[in-house]
Order: C-alpha cells, then structure tokens, then sequence
C-alpha cells in the first residue's frame, strides 16, 4: 500500500525528573514505552528531542540569588553598576535581577524600548510616532517615558515591568535608576561598570562598551560560568538561558550535554538496533504575531545533539517543479518526473531556483521549534517529542 503520512510528531510522557535522576534511561524507557503502548516502530534516522529543562533538571544545575549575588559583588565590588538590555520576564530574569540586587549598591537599569530583545513591549511602536520620539537616538529617563506614555501592562503578563523590576531591586536594599535607551555607550554617561544582559547581542555590546572607555564589562554568561560555593554554573553560558525555580533559586542551562545525547543513541543502538537521532532543546526560535514577541530567550535552540542533526535542509519546492520544470504534465505522470527529478537531486541546491521558497535554517534550529510547540511550557507533561519521518521525502 503507498504510503500517505509523512512526518509524524508525538509529544511523550515521563516520570518527574528530579535531581540526580539517570536523564539516559529515563529518556529511552519512555520512548520504548510509549512505542510498545502506542504501537509504532522504532526506526533508523528517527528523532528523539529532550527539553533542557529535565536535563539540568537531572543535572542539579541550580543556584540561588545568594551564589548570584556573591559572584556579582566579587567581579563589581562597591561599584555603581549599569544592568543593561535585560528581557522582560518574571520567569527568566526576575530571579537573576533580585541576585544582582543584592549583590551591589546601585544598580542603573538601563532598558530597551519599544520592546527588549525577543519582542516584549513596554510601549508600542506607534505610540513613539505619535509622540515624536526615535529609539535609535532618545535618551528618557524613568520621568520622561512616564510623562510619554504613561504605565502599560504586558499584553500577556498584565505586569508594568518598569515598576516591577524597580521594586525588586529595591526590595535588596540596592538603588535604582532607571533610563530607556538602546545605545549601549549611553550607560557609561552613568557607570563604566556594566552587567550587560542581553542574549544574542551580548559580544558585539561588550565590545562597544571596551571600546568607549567601559572598564568592568561583564556579560550574564560571566555570572555563575563557574560554581560558587557549590552551587550549579554553566562554564558556557553563565545565567543565559536559565529559568525560576522557585522566588529565590534559578535552575540554570544544562552543561556538558554532549554526553547526554551521545549515551542515549548508544542505549538505543544496544537494546533496538537502530540508529536514532538525539537532541536537547530549549526554545524554539519563531515569532508570535500577536504579542510579537520572539521566542529565543535561551542562548541557542540545541546545546547538544546527534552528529545525523548537523546541516541545513537539502529540499525541492514541489510547486516550483509542478508549476515550471513539468507544468505540461499531470496525474501518475506528474508524480512520476517530480519522484525521479528529487531522486537525482544535486547535495547541495543553495541558489537553485528549484529550492526557492524552502527553509533555509539549521536542522536543529527547525526541530527544536518543532519540538518546543510540540511539548509547550505548561501542563501537558510531554518533555520527550519523538519524531518519525522527518527526512522522508515525496519519493519514500
């Protein structure tokens, strides 16, 4: 019988991962499980992707504003510090901003605007036409946007970041001082000791505040890159891409995870004998066209994963062909010269007409927003996704 389903994508279910927990038998129990329960095969070039969440979950890999505050007041000392581009999220940097805090004397919260990084808003884009103002050049201090704009809540959230993360610095006993700009040189008009806390910009800020007279620079990667005091660290990626544990410990981004996805395809190999692919993911990298906001808040989609996960997609727009190279053809007909035409495919098609309007992004990148849309962040309980079919194409 032909074949008519392509990919197929189950989100799975496991046991609560608690700390110290074995990630590699856990994962692949879960999976030989649910196939045997749901019935379906374990097969060559299948996918197995893993949330970081249990992974770090497993690894211990946490701290607490104490291990935080610690490593900031060792690199800051008495300084006056400039906390810069933070993402507004009571989940991923409220508990590190309380850290910091309580680390130092003052904090100058510098913030982004009309949104920070991964597109949470404190004010909208049009508003700042209304009112004449240019993010790329204006400098407002908390006064002056209050004036302008008044308080606005997170579409989502209903929360009013700007009052909220003043408050919780104060609330350690630190100042604070708020100001709106997105040049990163506007903060040494205040400290040259800066903590910048943006993700995916973080090098190239650093470098403009070194070369304009910046003297202690640190990114949120330096923060907790090694254990303080035994606590969980990250030697990669510091307190990038950690989450709330609870109002006074984070659990931080899983380290070493190669290893990980390396012994769950060796487990695999030994009790089915085939050759599955393994990934650990975090968020997924895609917009949400209502909040607008960007879902790349950890510092990369797939910390580790499976030699097989390497690349970019190798495809052909069918409609292209259907439509160009055999639009005089149809039926069985049709279907035979696109089969043949994909079967004798080039390696590689970047720039191929052929290819236009296909994913141009890396395997991983694709998977993990796959995967992360598949298991959400709430209640569904599904931190495994299994993904079957995913390099199949027309011709299998």
């Amino acid at each position: 019988m032909e074949r008519v389903v392509g990919t197929v994508v189950r989100g799975l279910r496991c046991p609560i991962i608690k700390r110290g927990d074995n990630i590699e038998n856990i994962v692949v129990d879960s999976v030989l499980q649910a196939a045997q329960v749901e019935g379906f095969p374990i097969q060559d070039k299948d996918i197995v992707s893993i949330t970081e969440s249990i992974v770090a979950r497993a690894q211990g890999n946490y701290a607490t504003i104490d291990h935080i505050a610690k490593d900031v007041q060792s690199k800051f000392g008495d300084e006056t510090v400039g906390v810069i581009f933070p993402i507004l999220s009571r989940n991923r940097f409220a508990v590190c901003l309380r850290g910091i805090a309580k680390g130092v004397k003052k904090i100058v919260l510098m913030l982004s605007y009309p949104s920070d990084e991964v597109g949470n808003h404190l004010v909208d884009l049009d508003m700042l036409d209304e009112k004449g103002v240019n993010p790329w050049t204006d400098v407002l201090t908390e006064a002056q946007f209050r004036e302008l704009f008044g308080y606005n809540k997170h579409t989502f959230t209903g929360i009013d970041y700007i009052d909220y993360y003043k408050s919780l610095v104060e609330e350690q006993g630190a100042e604070c001082e708020v100001i709106f700009s997105n040049n990163p040189k506007t903060i040494l008009d205040h400290t040259k000791n800066v903590l910048t806390c943006d993700i995916h910009s973080r090098l190239r800020t650093a470098r403009i505040l070194k070369a304009n007279g910046g003297e202690k620079i640190y990114s949120l990667g330096d923060i907790l890159a090694e254990s303080i005091d035994n606590s969980g660290f990250n030697e990669e990626y510091g307190l990038l891409g950690s989450n709330k544990s609870t109002e006074d410990e984070i659990k931080l981004f899983p380290r070493n995870c190669q290893p990980t996805v390396d012994k769950i395809q060796q487990i695999f190999k030994e009790k089915t004998g085939k050759n599955v692919e393994v990934m650990i993911y975090g968020d997924g990298a895609f917009k949400d066209p209502v909040g607008k906001i960007w879902e790349l808040a950890d510092p990369v989609v797939s910390p580790a994963y499976t030699s097989g996960l390497d690349g970019t997609p190798n495809e052909i727009k069918l409609k292209y062909l259907a439509d160009n190279n055999f639009a005089d053809l149809s039926g069985d007909e049709l279907k035979q010269a696109i089969s043949e035409y994909i079967s004798n495919k080039n390696d590689d098609l970047v720039g191929s007409m052929e290819a236009q309007g296909t994913t141009p992004r890396k395997l991983t990148d694709l998977i993990g927003s796959l995967s992360d849309l598949t298991s959400g962040s709430g209640d569904k309980g599904t931190p495994i996704v299994y993904i079957q079919g995913y390099f199949d194409n027309f011709t299998k």
